[in-house]
């Protein structure tokens, strides 16, 4: 059958789905947004959207609903354009409905089925909104703005024949009516790609050389922000490096912000809390290495004698599920979706996310004697291995389900 993959940063969520699918026979194609330059692996073709400023007076509760709109839009054309100059016809639409691009394909392809990765459903009260009472209870017009972000996401799916989520928690946050239409299967870990290795080594941007054996703790997250908890982590980290006099600490993560606010000032997350402890920090053993390739990225969790992650009631990092495929003793916080996968004291350790003087016991505690958390690695892996391997369980079960939407 013929599959229309669409997803703004593609291959994001389909990496590993369309070149199955691909490889199964189908004649699959991808459209992306013309600023996206990651490298495919089926055929891409690419819109050009220019977003146009929105006035927020003009607009008010729906600003967030013109730009993800407007965006509806300019794909809706472009997949227009392809009907009517190519002749294109899918069988079956797979997008992410995350940024609107899903939106108005049914007007284009009524004929074809179209399904939607369903990732998250915004609320204004009992998720991500008002978790962390810090930066403040969310008022009662932040609340509505927070549950009017869900508008496009909520019509992507209405309009949709499916949805798919990555997690059970996830598909939760979406309404009754809704959480009926959506599926639950993973993207799928590598397993055989991330795995234990006693002879990793990565060496750090000063020269230092780490290697299996040694005193590490990691943190990672696409850019040091609230929502991941780097502020709670950083203010652990005097006890830590007190408790633990050699140990090394590496932090993954750029400064910007992928969730959540900018803070106040010109003064990024990232500085902002570094700023409030560096005065108990021994900074010769905290290093900032910023993103990484991917292969450092396994090299580190394969190396790391302990990981610290932490989020908000939010969208679950793959690093996590990557970490713990390493082998990697994780300590987590006690938030939805990670409670899905993490049984305290299992295969893994489960910490309140605001208990600054639990996470320093904790990874003090793993750092200090490794050898009593091995069976929680091991353990690690073999959940990962076992729910949410790419090849022996998610890919199959993926590749299945898309498939169950082709003609008959």
């Amino acid at each position: 059958m013929k599959i229309l993959f669409v997803h703004q940063n593609f291959p994001g969520q389909f990496l590993h789905l369309a070149p199955e699918m691909a490889r199964r026979g189908h004649d699959c194609l991808a459209l992306t947004d013309a600023g996206n330059q990651r490298s495919a692996p089926i055929p891409v073709l690419r819109y050009r959207h220019n977003a146009e400023k929105v006035d927020p007076v003009a607009t008010r509760l729906g600003r967030n609903y013109t730009q993800m709109s407007d965006r509806g839009v300019t794909v809706a054309r472009a997949c227009l354009r392809l009907r009517r100059e190519k002749g294109y016809v899918p069988d079956v639409i797979f997008g992410h409905s995350g940024w609107g691009e899903t939106l108005f394909l049914k007007e284009v392809w009524p004929e074809a089925r179209l399904i939607v990765y369903a990732e998250f459903y915004y609320r204004g009260t009992g998720a991500d909104v008002g978790f962390d009472a810090e930066f403040g209870a969310p008022s009662f017009d932040q609340q509505l703005i927070a549950q009017g972000r869900a508008a496009h996401l909520g019509q992507s799916l209405i309009h949709a024949d499916a949805g798919l989520a990555p997690t059970e928690w996830q598909a939760s946050t979406f309404p009754g009516p809704l959480r009926r239409m959506i599926s639950v299967i993973h993207d799928g870990v590598d397993t055989e790609a991330l795995t234990p290795d006693t002879s990793a080594s990565l060496t750090l941007p000063g020269g230092r050389v780490l290697r299996v054996g040694d005193e590490v703790l990691t943190f990672v997250n696409r850019n040091l922000e609230p929502y991941r908890g780097y502020h709670i982590f950083m203010r652990a980290l005097p006890q830590v490096l007190a408790a633990r006099p050699k140990a090394q600490v590496v932090i993954v993560g750029g400064d910007e912000v992928s969730y959540g606010a900018a803070p106040k000032g010109g003064t990024g997350w990232k500085d902002t809390f570094l700023d409030e402890v560096a005065g108990r920090l021994d900074l010769g053993r905290v290093h900032f290495i910023g993103k990484v390739p991917y292969r450092d990225f396994v090299s580190l969790m394969q190396i790391s004698r302990a990981h610290a992650y932490l989020t908000y009631p939010f969208v679950l990092s793959w690093s996590m599920l990557e970490a713990m495929a390493c082998g990697a003793h994780v300590v987590a916080s006690a938030t939805p979706p990670v409670t899905e996968v993490i049984r305290d004291g299992v295969n893994g350790t489960l910490v309140d996310f605001f208990d600054v003087d639990g996470w320093a016991e904790a990874l003090s505690e793993a750092l200090a004697h490794p050898g009593r958390f091995n069976a929680r690695r091991k353990s690690a892996r073999r959940t990962v291995v076992e729910r949410y391997d790419l090849r022996s369980v998610c890919l199959p079960e993926m590749t299945e389900w898309v498939e169950s939407f082709g003609p008959r």
